[in-house]
């Protein structure tokens, strides 16, 4: 009988919240986890890691943590990390909620990437967004004072939730939006799915907005 050989062993470039509690006690210090005191950044639901490979190439100075839901994509953007040996960037397959409410401690995050979050289309489903008044808290718990949270996005409803979610919350300043910018070869956007809705003539609506002081 044909058995399938065992996935590929992509630690520590990809972990599962399961090793996350049995490695680190269920905790993210991250001086212990990056091995450095660098500035951590936090793309949620990085997807096959397009934007967490480009930034750890291009700031070696800052660590970056990708969380994704999907095992499989995750597995994606791991595997394209370690080719690289980018050890300031890591996936970690699971939840967003779960490290946001257990693992990482209060206003120890310097920056958190949401790209293109799904939209959940349909009206019974919109409860399943990542963006509401719960997950806004978690990210101004988890953000140091000053630290940035970035959130693009190519339907223009769901946009309109979260700029509004974000410039009502009294822990938030926007700030300008920022510009897009020309491509200068095929991997040069943000996300996989910028390149793709782009290709498409479709616009990005993009928001920028600053943890204030305490």
């Amino acid at each position: 009988m044909q058995t399938n050989p065992p996935p590929t062993n992509l630690k520590p470039f990809f972990l599962a919240m399961d090793d996350i509690f049995e490695e680190y006690e269920g905790k993210l210090d991250w001086s212990e986890f990056f091995g450095n005191d660098h500035p951590v950044e936090i793309d949620v639901g990085c997807g096959r890691g397009l934007f967490v490979v480009t930034a750890a190439e291009i700031h070696p100075e800052r660590n970056f943590l990708g969380i994704e839901i999907d095992f499989r994509e995750g597995r994606r953007g791991a595997a394209r990390l370690k080719r690289r040996d980018l050890t300031n960037a890591k996936v970690l397959g699971g939840d967003a909620n779960v490290p946001f409410t257990k693992m990482i401690e209060p206003h120890s995050v310097s920056a958190i990437h949401v790209y293109f979050p799904d939209p959940w289309w349909k009206r019974k489903h919109r409860s399943r967004r990542v963006f509401n008044d719960v997950f806004v808290g978690l990210c101004s718990n988890l953000l140091m004072p000053g630290g940035l949270l970035h959130s693009w996005t190519d339907v223009e409803e769901y946009y309109g939730v979260i700029s509004s979610l974000m410039d009502h919350h009294e822990d938030f300043e926007a700030l300008p939006t920022p510009e897009e910018r020309d491509p200068e070869h095929d991997m040069d956007y943000q996300t996989s799915y910028e390149r793709k809705k782009r290709k498409l003539g479709l616009p990005i609506h993009r928001g920028q907005w600053k943890r204030k002081p305490f």
